[in-house]
């Protein structure tokens, strides 16, 4: 399905959009993207999500990526007495291992791990930031704190602890459960809850066994001190800025946010942004101006993809959320000073034939009549590294590989169609214009420019570059061979 942006939509998949007609519909108003949530909702729920999505792709013929996202370990205190305490500012409060239940001063934090870290001055913040306290005191067992920002405590409220690193992995028991579950129903990306180190990037990476891609959520403040060693073993990133804006002060997300999205680009490596994006649309048709700004704002730093959550998932209003999405992408994308701060951000050091091959390819199409930049691509490396170029025109991604189409739909820009299995390179030529013609994106007068590998079929052996004309028979009367 041809957009009219280069920014791709992730739409989270819940309550509100769980039958055929509700996907379709969202597929079709501009998601490229469906996540599954597996913090909420069964096995059987997601496995028919899962059908109803590959349903709507054989229907309507067109690729769409699934992306299940992996609940993390859940930090949480235990319950109270009352159900809920007030907890005043400058108060005295434990938290400590005991099965009791919890009063105005203390509570259980089922979590040992948590105290064989702390320290002295450490703080520790309940139900998203809302209570913040400070450790005065702490040992195997306990820590004994300081209200520094006080409200309502109640029962299994989250945990956050931003100012060390947990000795927790990655994946719970339930994460494992459920990363071999969608591994086998055939999801195209793993994103990766509570990344404080690349070891946990790592150990999802040999429990999928290359069945599906990894995207690592940066969520915490130690995956944003480890980043580079984080990003080197993700195949993508989210920039999960709930968490992070919880963990971290506010106004250090706006930079943080920044800064990812373009090491993302620099390492051709498609970046999410992510939470709160629209959220007013939950309850209401219409989106506040600000969030607008935000989804803006994102894409003018040059992010692959913007998310849905609950606007989608759970949300009285899902199509209009993703319509809104989809048309501040076109309106942004238009606006000249897009291309100017995107050109501006182009950093790239390259060191390989396909890297010089993609780059030539931009400069060409964009100093010519050129229409669109096709390439043939086994692993969809040439594509990502096509995407990390922002070209100003089209990128259309051929590949025999129906798993490298899906993933691609992630990445900007890119607009991925199968082909079968090429043995020359003339055919790859045909294909391409075939493909231009068919998809809009060209007609027989135009020219377009295909990049491939020879031999044909082995990942990362790019290096061939042709302008050729769109119409078959001048491309046979071009190359007799």
């Amino acid at each position: 399905m041809k957009r009219q942006r280069n920014t791709k939509i992730v739409a989270t998949l819940g309550p509100s959009s769980s039958d055929y007609d509700m996907i379709r519909q969202l597929h079709e108003a501009g998601a490229d993207v469906f996540r599954l949530n597996m913090s909420h909702g069964s096995h059987d729920e997601i496995r028919e999500r899962h059908r109803i999505i590959r349903e709507i792709e054989r229907d309507l013929d067109s690729t769409i990526g699934i992306l299940a996202d992996l609940q993390g370990p859940k930090l949480r205190v235990g319950v109270f007495a009352n159900g809920e305490e007030e907890l005043e500012e400058g108060a005295k409060f434990r938290l400590d291992l005991a099965e009791a239940e919890g009063d105005a001063t203390r509570v259980t934090l089922p979590h040992p791990e948590i105290f064989q870290v702390l320290e002295v001055g450490a703080n520790l913040l309940v139900n998203d930031g809302k209570i913040r306290l400070k450790v005065l005191d702490c040992g195997d067992d306990f820590a004994d704190c300081e209200v520094i920002a006080g409200g309502t405590i109640s029962n299994r409220k989250g945990v956050n602890v931003p100012d060390v690193v947990l000795p927790l992995a990655a994946l719970s028991d339930k994460d494992r459960a459920d990363l071999e579950f969608v591994c086998q129903l055939g999801v195209d990306w793993l994103a990766l809850s509570f990344v404080q180190r690349p070891e946990d990037v790592t150990e999802a990476r040999e429990l999928a066994g290359g069945r599906a891609s990894i995207l690592s959520k940066i969520e915490k403040p130690a995956a944003v001190k480890s980043f580079d060693a984080i990003l080197e073993v993700s195949d993508g990133i989210m920039v999960a800025r709930g968490d992070l804006g919880v963990e971290l002060p506010v106004q250090n997300v706006p930079p943080i946010q920044k800064k990812l999205i373009r090491q993302c680009r620099e390492a051709a490596k498609p970046v999410i942004v992510a939470t709160q994006m629209l959220e007013s649309m939950i309850e209401s048709p219409m989106p506040t101006r600000a969030e607008v700004s935000d989804v803006a704002a994102a894409i003018y730093e040059g992010t692959d993809a913007v998310m849905l959550s609950a606007e989608s998932a759970a949300g009285q209003y899902p199509v209009e959320a993703v319509t809104t999405m989809d048309n501040v992408a076109q309106e942004v994308e238009r606006d000249p000073n897009y291309t100017e701060i995107i050109e501006a951000s182009r950093r790239v050091d390259r060191s390989t034939v396909a890297d010089g091959i993609v780059a030539a390819a931009r400069e060409i199409a964009e100093t010519t009549s050129i229409q669109a930049i096709c390439c043939f691509t086994d692993s969809g490396k040439t594509a990502l590294l096509t995407s990390r170029e922002r070209p100003r025109v089209p990128i259309i991604a051929l590949t025999a590989q129906r798993g490298t189409a899906r993933k691609l739909t992630l990445s900007w820009g890119v607009n991925c169609y199968m082909t079968g299995v090429l043995s020359r390179f003339k055919q790859a030529v045909v294909n391409a214009a075939r493909a231009a013609r068919s998809h809009g994106f060209a007609t027989e007068q135009d020219q377009i420019l295909v990049m491939a590998g020879v031999p044909f079929n082995v990942p990362g052996s790019t290096n061939i570059l042709r302008v050729a004309p769109c119409e078959e028979r001048l491309i046979f009367a071009s190359d007799p061979e």
